[in-house]
């Protein structure tokens, strides 16, 4: 190992100096990574990274990526979302690989590889999209939560390929073709039913025999094992390691432990995901660019044409609005990242040569840098292409899209928590809880509450959840450490969000607020005002009056009552 020593510290050089180059510049760092492929790849002079165990760890940035998603998709989550989003997404993926898939068999491409090619063109990039509409603004609106909704969709509904694709390598002719895939797709049931029942079955008693420990490190140590356990199965039966990954992914989904899980897991994602663009940026040969840049460029405008005008069809089809639909198009035109994966399983199995390959890998690269551009100006073009004088109202009916409310988060489900909690529903406001503690997250879920398992002060669990689109954090837990850190890194990350923080005591207080927090509430002071605030009730005092007192003590910072403890304690020394 000491002997690739040096070429992996000029991998880790390069990739941290073109991915700050790209953050700064604001461009997906998934086009960093493919620059630092070709920057240190086999095609350009200079330097090459040539260690052997690269690509295998480049693989399981693929399987790691496919747990997570099946993380986000269990099976209640698709089962409930049929008529939906997952509709369109999977009408478009189908749509897309079909017509593409046609043309180019009609251009002479074989089957099997006009075939890969149209399911690789039919990807969308989750990342670029969310990047670039988070950048403008438009994140939250309309077409761009159906957009967003349908390109996340796409990888789900594109996990059957990871079954289909490598067969296509193998068989030869119609008969063994059929055979092999009816074989291929009875081995993924068996593989769905091992980890369907082994999940339902084992994974919630081994993780609530983990989270009883309290060790992030056990935790991380149980997700790798079920991860990597779920992907050797699905691997052993003939099928992709991603494959299992996502139904590990899946079945922990409908867990209370799936945020923390994907916490856990997404250190080892990204780096892992970074080094498998990096792998496929490796293939990419300059050299051979002047060649075939022409076709690169005919397939770069294949998949942006396709996706637009499918997309756009099908979305006004469902009852958008002319203009919404178009600009839903402009934003799923964009090449995916999930495309590539796809390429890289079928130039492994030999499904199609190196040289449609480069094809292919160029077509996808070049609708990227294009799809930015067409997600940037997805306005001004919707509305030259629809001939609109005026920007119509955006709309979904509830039927297409069911747009996520804004959620109170609350940070600890003990004595605090978990009356707010009541409070919270009995008020008809949405919210979802988290604590480390597994019995009180089984409290909360047999008081028929939303409460998962998490640390509500690690930075990965708080990406995980959106913690910057939620409506109100309120911060209960005992620990004040705990509470310091959640604190902090809300209003470091997401300082709109307001929040609400429990203290123990006014020292606490203070420093929750020095943190950014917007209220920091002492307990024990709390507690003297409102016995305060009742014996003034029964001695008849106006409750306006009351209300005003009390407030004017809390905008005081509480002084009032210290300094009267103070001079207190001052007396009877």
């Amino acid at each position: 190992m000491m002997e690739h020593l040096a070429q992996i510290l000029l991998l880790l050089g390069v990739a941290v100096a073109v991915v700050l180059a790209f953050q700064r510049l604001h461009i997906p760092t998934s086009l960093g990574y493919l620059l630092v492929g070709v920057i240190l790849g086999p095609h350009t002079t200079g330097p090459t990274v040539n260690v052997p165990e690269f690509k295998v760890l480049a693989e399981f940035g693929v399987v790691f990526l496919l747990f997570t998603i099946g993380l986000n998709y269990s099976l209640p989550q698709l089962h409930a979302l049929r008529h939906q989003v997952l509709g369109l997404g999977t009408a478009q993926v189908v749509f897309t690989t079909a017509v593409v898939g046609v043309l180019l068999w009609l251009a002479g491409v074989p089957a099997a590889g006009a075939f890969v090619i149209g399911a690789v063109f039919a990807q969308s990039s989750s990342t670029i999209i969310g990047s670039q509409l988070a950048e403008q603004g438009e994140e939250n609106s309309p077409h761009g939560r159906l957009g967003l909704a349908m390109s996340v969709f796409q990888d789900v509904t594109a996990v059957p390929f990871l079954v289909v694709i490598p067969v296509l390598g193998v068989a030869a002719g119609a008969d063994v073709l059929a055979g092999s895939l009816g074989w291929a797709i009875a081995k993924a049931v068996l593989a769905f039913a091992l980890v369907f029942f082994a999940g339902r079955w084992l994974l919630r008693p081994l993780f609530h025999l983990v989270t009883q420990r309290r060790s992030a490190e056990v935790f991380t140590l149980a997700v790798l094992l079920v991860t990597l356990l779920a992907a050797w199965t699905t691997n052993s039966l003939g099928l992709s390691l991603a494959f299992g990954a996502f139904l590990a992914g899946m079945m922990l989904g409908e867990t209370e432990f799936r945020h923390q899980v994907e916490s856990s897991v997404r250190p080892f994602r990204d780096v892992l995901l970074g080094l498998f663009f990096i792998g496929i940026g490796m293939l990419i040969d300059p050299a051979i660019l002047p060649q075939i840049w022409h076709w690169a460029l005919l397939g770069g405008l294949l998949i942006l044409l396709s996706k637009i005008l499918l997309v756009a069809a099908m979305v006004h089809k469902s009852g958008i609005a002319s203009l919404m639909a178009w600009r839903t198009g402009l934003l799923l035109a964009v090449g995916g990242e999930f495309g590539f994966a796809l390429l890289a399983i079928a130039l492994d199995a030999k499904v199609i040569d190196v040289h449609l390959g480069q094809i292919a890998l160029t077509s996808v690269l070049f609708s990227m840098i294009a799809g930015a551009f067409l997600i940037r100006f997805n306005l001004a073009i919707a509305t030259r292409l629809t001939g609109a004088r005026r920007v119509e109202a955006d709309t979904i009916p509830e039927k297409i899209l069911d747009v996520q409310e804004q959620r109170v988060l609350i940070g600890g489900y003990g004595r605090v928590g978990h009356t707010i909690a009541v409070l919270l529903q009995s008020s008809g406001v949405p919210f979802i809880a988290f604590d480390s503690d597994v019995q009180r997250v089984a409290k909360g879920r047999a008081d028929g509450h939303q409460v998962l398992y998490g640390d509500i002060s690690d930075p990965e669990l708080l990406a995980a959840v959106h913690v910057e689109r939620a409506a109100l954090v309120v911060i209960t837990v005992d620990n004040p450490a705990t509470a310091l850190r959640a604190v902090t890194y809300m209003r470091s990350n997401c300082p709109h969000v307001p929040v609400i923080a429990r203290a123990r005591d006014l020292e606490s207080s203070s420093r929750l607020l020095d943190a950014g927090a917007t209220h920091a509430y002492p307990e024990a002071l709390e507690a003297s005002m409102r016995l305060g605030a009742t014996a003034l009730q029964m001695l008849q005092i106006p409750t306006g009056d009351i209300d005003v007192l009390i407030q004017g003590v809390r905008d005081w910072g509480y002084k009032p009552i210290v300094e009267a403890e103070q001079n207190e304690k001052n007396k009877i020394s």
